[in-house]
């Protein structure tokens, strides 16, 4: 039986550990150079080992982006940064260009790498050119179907790792090479700057008619024609398992703690009720509920079917469907009290009615019927942003459990 790896986004050190904490095998992370998502915080070299000791006690694993399409001023101080990461023992990087993967290879040779999505693997000979080369896990395109994906399974050697998106944003260019943003926003995708545009309205305007726009679609107020559903596997798990995939990709290191938190969790339950009993599996719609719970659009299951038409493109809104908050991080219980002390994420109040959920166990409900402040004070409200407040809970929670709150 195929173990797939559980791959989870660390946009920062807490979402790292979050990720790990609610179920994550390894995260993937960016530090401040050489990766594809500059408007995430990532990671200096400091916290990058605070982060990959953290992974390491617990035995999980800790990959490097380093996926840039660069340009000779982008490769200024590759050398020294790779020594820094071999040696804090990162368990490997992912790159896409070749000349990356040169300097990166004659520096450190014995630093694992890995091909990244950017590079656009969609065949089995492109992955037995860099099998020859040392490599021995490739990210595939996103525009595979499970079938293609299955017949390459079958014929590459088995020391060589097969890693695929499952859950998150989709890209609406070829495996996120795109010119759109750098074309209307002179941010370079490619160079980490993305200002995803594939997210705008469009309308049409005929070159003699200025100021006559018509809509591409039938909607009279316009449409966002780039405008993709997210990708969403979870009902598929037996399909992606028994198809020999080793690693299973959370797309979202710009996503929060809670998003985090909350996909990986179901992803979690479901691939571990899976392996438990194969032949007596039977998928629970409460994991897709709880990832719905997260911000979210619609959902497609991209190419893995069939090829994307209308129906996987979101042509109303950009905007991510919200139905709850997420209000509060549980830091300390005492079991004696039974007071939680939490970090507040955004506003509660006295009365809200929350959800209360960690990584080993169904979410439960209460109302908040007191809370106080750190000094002591019975408050009717916890404003400030990240506010240490104290809760007396229905049940016995733990550190990192959630707190959310319906809309």
């Amino acid at each position: 039986m195929n173990t797939p790896e559980l791959l989870a986004p660390a946009g920062d050190l807490e979402k790292l550990k979050m990720a790990l904490h609610y179920g994550a095998d390894a995260v993937y992370l960016g530090g401040e150079q050489f990766g594809l998502r500059k408007t995430s915080k990532n990671f200096t070299l400091e916290e990058m080992k605070e982060g990959v000791d953290f992974a390491h006690e617990r035995n999980k694993k800790v990959y490097v982006t380093m996926n840039i399409v660069p340009h000779d001023e982008d490769l200024e101080g590759l050398e020294d940064y790779v020594k820094d990461l071999y040696d804090m023992n990162v368990d490997g990087v992912i790159v896409s260009d070749p000349g990356i993967y040169s300097i990166v290879n004659r520096t450190v040779p014995k630093l694992p790498i890995h091909i990244s999505t950017q590079a656009s693997i969609t065949n089995y000979e492109t992955i037995m050119f860099w099998y020859e080369l040392g490599i021995r896990r490739i990210v595939l395109a996103r525009e595979l179907s499970l079938e293609e994906i299955r017949s390459i399974i079958n014929r590459i050697p088995e020391d060589l790792e097969i890693e695929t998106f499952v859950h998150g944003a989709m890209c609406i260019s070829y495996s996120g090479r795109c010119l759109l943003s750098n074309y209307m926003a002179g941010r370079d995708a490619n160079r980490g700057e993305c200002a995803h545009p594939c997210r705008w309205k469009y309308n049409l305007v005929e070159e003699k008619r200025p100021g006559e726009y018509y809509p591409v679609y039938e909607d009279e107020k316009g449409t966002f024609i780039f405008n993709s559903k997210d990708l969403c596997m979870i009902e598929h798990m037996p399909e992606l398992i028994k198809a020999g995939i080793n690693s299973f990709k959370i797309e979202g290191r710009v996503k929060s703690s809670y998003y985090v938190a909350t996909v990986i969790r179901s992803y979690r339950m479901a691939i571990d009720e899976y392996l438990k009993n194969p032949e007596g599996y039977v998928f629970n719609p409460l994991w897709l509920d709880e990832i719905k719970k997260a911000s979210h659009r619609d959902f497609t299951t991209g190419f893995y079917f069939d090829r994307p038409t209308g129906k996987d493109q979101v042509y109303t809104t950009s905007s991510y469907i919200r139905n709850y908050d997420y209000v509060g991080l549980v830091l300390d219980y005492d079991e004696e009290t039974k007071m939680a002390t939490v970090e507040q994420r955004n506003r509660m109040f006295m009365g809200d009615e929350i959800e209360v959920f960690g990584p080993d166990k169904e979410h439960y409900t209460q109302i908040i019927d007191k809370m106080w402040d750190e000094d002591g004070n019975e408050i009717d409200v916890a404003p400030h942003p990240q506010q240490t407040v104290r809760i007396k809970m229905d049940r016995r929670v733990q550190r990192w459990d959630i707190l959310r709150r319906c809309r």
